[in-house]
């Protein structure tokens, strides 16, 4: 069992003891904390918070908790139902909250959920305001209202219709060019809200398509993170050919992933690359992703004579690395993409009608499109990590092997990252899962895996 806090909001397994998972009682504490943080902030002088959800077993229960205890901290809770969290973003803009809370764990499975924390924009909160939120929690430092003062709950279904035009309103979704390719896609939505707001935007967009896990239960139909391993049904399914796209996402809706029309993987990390280039074709100016994405997407900024950045690991990390640079598309390699022009946040929609925009302007196939990047393979390896486990002087003895070699460029802002002439690998500790993430990147797949798998072994060894 298990429960964890930190910048990525409050996530935990449903069930257990007080303390140690995400249970009804946790619930209520993190809940009447971020309520607390909000009102004492000042920073917006609305009493609405929005509350929206994905599809998971656990989610009506959470809700229910959750905007109850918003309701006795003196909010109005507006809850959206079943919405991505893109939607949930785009609803505390749109309908003026002071805040919101994303009830989803994102890319983890069935029995986890989450809390996910945000400020009046619609962003998450910055790593000192979450933490903010957690000594309230600790404390337990919060007042509930009296009977006069209770708040209000109303039911508002209608910001996914307005998160698809807002999609459809972006200067550069070419819907014209998307209608007229005549696009057929399949999708993998997981059963959960993809399900729901993906046939509006995709029919909106004149894309014929094919749903597998369409039906928003949340009852996972595979592993929900969008990783090849994890996809084998909609590769063969797109492989019967008959589709020029394959279209994968997560539970939220945040992440997305593509498929080419062989129903071979067209590479999660390439999602944003792709995109960054077609927004670049338009638009000057810097792009942004975190330590562990590819080194495509500094390749393909420069071949635009544009300036590439690196930010920590972490949405709330790169959206302000993004602020701070002004770049025009920014993102994660685990096929999240931002784009400032819609909103700072992560939005699978967004990304889909930007790629389809990108295909049917340069009338290429997936596979020829894919063949127009660098080609890079990145290793994904995790180190499972026992409660002992001292990650500190774990990543303390990387650094110090490594450091001082010739060619070796160190980074030390999250974890440790070490650039080599043509490859790199980066060790960190995940802020969703009790894991060491080790990444790895170089021209072949093989020798990624060899680069991470030779860091891992030092932790092994220190282990022993």
């Amino acid at each position: 069992m298990t429960l964890i806090k930190s910048i990525s909001g409050i996530r935990g397994t449903i069930g257990g003891k007080v303390g140690d998972t995400l249970n009804p009682l946790d619930i209520v504490k993190f809940t009447s904390a971020y309520a607390t943080f909000i009102r004492r902030s000042g920073h917006s002088s609305s009493n609405k918070i929005v509350v929206g959800r994905d599809a998971r077993i656990s989610g009506l229960m959470v809700k229910n908790v959750v905007c109850g205890t918003l309701m006795g901290m003196g909010y109005d809770v507006v809850n959206i139902g079943l919405a991505t969290t893109p939607t949930t973003e785009l609803a505390v803009r749109m309908s003026g909250a002071a805040g919101g809370i994303i009830i989803t764990a994102s890319h983890n499975p069935r029995h986890w959920n989450a809390l996910k924390l945000l400020n009046e924009q619609g962003e998450f909160l910055t790593k000192d305001d979450g933490n903010e939120v957690l000594k309230i929690a600790e404390a337990e430092d919060f007042e509930y209202a009296e009977v006069d003062d209770l708040g209000s709950y109303t039911d508002d279904d209608s910001f996914n219709q307005r998160h698809i035009d807002s999609v459809l309103a972006l200067s550069l979704v070419d819907k014209e060019a998307i209608r007229k390719a005549h696009f057929k896609v399949c999708v993998d939505s997981i059963n959960s809200v993809g399900g729901i707001i993906l046939p509006q935007l995709l029919k909106a967009l004149g894309v014929e398509y094919h749903f597998l896990n369409g039906t928003a239960n949340g009852d996972f139909a595979h592993n929900p993170e969008p990783l090849e391993k994890n996809l084998g049904g909609i590769m063969s399914e797109v492989a019967k050919g008959g589709y020029d796209l394959g279209i994968v996402v997560d539970p939220d809706v945040d992440r997305l992933a593509f498929i080419q029309e062989d129903g071979k993987m067209y590479g999660e990390e390439y999602t944003l690359v792709t995109v960054a280039d077609y927004v670049l074709d338009h638009k000057q100016g810097p792009t942004v992703s975190n330590l562990s994405s590819t080194r495509a997407l500094r390749d393909v900024t420069e071949k635009h004579g544009c300036k590439y950045y690196a930010a920590a690991v972490g949405e709330v990390n790169v959206t302000t690395k993004m602020k701070e640079v002004g770049a025009v598309i920014g993102g994660e390699g685990n096929g999240g993409v931002i784009y400032p022009e819609s909103h700072y946040g992560r939005d699978a929609l967004v990304g889909i009608a930007l790629f389809l925009s990108s295909m049917a302007e340069k009338g290429l196939k997936a596979s020829e499109l894919r063949k127009t990047f660098p080609n890079y393979y990145i290793a994904k390896n995790r180190i499972d990590l026992t409660p002992d486990t001292d990650v500190d002087a774990i990543l303390a003895k990387v650094k110090e092997q490594y450091g001082h070699a010739d060619g070796v460029k160190v980074t030390d802002i999250d974890g440790v990252k070490l650039d080599f002439a043509d490859r790199w690998v980066h060790l960190r500790k995940s802020n969703t899962e009790p894991i060491i993430r080790v990444y790895s990147e170089a021209h072949t797949m093989e020798e990624a895996d060899n680069l991470g798998k030779q860091l891992m072994q030092i932790v092994y060894d220190m282990q022993k």
